[in-house]
C-alpha cells in the first residue's frame, strides 16, 4: 500500500482492527467480529446469534456439530471482555427457535448471566426467537423489547421499508455498504 493511501485510510482504522464510522452522527466501530461498538454510549450491538441452531436441527434428525452456541458465546464474551460495555443489545434472532433456551447447556446459561452482570442487557425480538424470549423472559437476564432508541440510532430486528436514517437492523445477517475516501 502506498504511503498516501495509508495516510488517507489511517483516520478510519482502529487499533482493534475495526473500522470507525459515523452513523447519523454517532461515532461507531465496525468490529472484526461482526459486532457494532457505539462509542459514546459504550454499547455493544450484535445480531442473529441463533443460539442452539445445531440442537434445533438435531431434534429434526439433521446432525450438526453441537458446538455452535458455545463458539458464538465465546466470540460474544471476547468482545465484552475487550470493550467492557455499559450495555449489550442483541438485535433479534438470538435464539434459533422457541425451545432453544431450554436446550442450552447449563454452563452456557450461566455464561449468559455472567456476561450480563453489571451492565444493561437488551434482547430485541427477532422472527426466530419471539416465542423463546416470551417464554423465558423471567429467567433470562435483561429486558426484552421490540425496538430501542440509542441516541440518534433506532435499533430493530427487521429493516423497515423506505429511507430510515439511523436505523440499525439485524435480520439481514447483517449487511452494509460502507463508502469512504471514494471507495466502497
Amino acid at each position: 500500500m502506498n504511503a498516501a493511501l495509508r495516510q488517507a485510510l489511517s483516520p478510519a482504522r482502529c487499533p482493534s482492527g475495526g473500522l470507525r464510522v459515523s452513523i447519523e452522527g454517532e461515532p461507531c466501530v465496525l468490529r472484526c467480529s461482526g459486532a457494532l461498538w457505539v462509542l459514546n454510549h459504550r454499547t455493544l450491538i450484535a445480531a442473529d446469534l441463533h443460539l442452539e441452531k445445531g440442537s434445533a436441527f438435531a431434534a429434526r434428525g439433521q446432525m450438526l456439530p453441537p458446538y455452535d452456541s458455545r463458539a458464538t458465546l465465546d466470540r460474544l464474551e471476547a468482545e465484552i471482555d475487550a470493550l467492557q460495555p455499559a450495555a449489550v443489545v442483541l438485535l433479534g434472532d438470538s435464539f434459533h427457535d422457541a425451545k432453544s433456551v431450554g436446550r442450552m447447556a447449563p454452563d452456557d446459561r450461566v455464561r449468559l448471566d455472567r456476561m450480563a452482570a453489571g451492565r444493561d442487557w437488551v434482547w430485541l425480538e427477532g422472527n426466530h426467537d419471539i416465542a423463546a424470549l416470551a417464554d423465558s423472559v423471567e429467567t433470562l437476564p435483561g429486558e426484552v423489547v421490540e425496538t430501542l432508541s440509542l441516541g440518534s440510532l433506532r435499533l430493530i430486528h427487521e429493516p423497515q421499508p423506505g429511507i430510515r436514517p439511523g436505523e440499525i437492523a439485524g435480520h439481514l445477517h447483517p449487511a452494509a455498504r460502507v463508502a469512504a475516501h471514494g471507495r466502497g
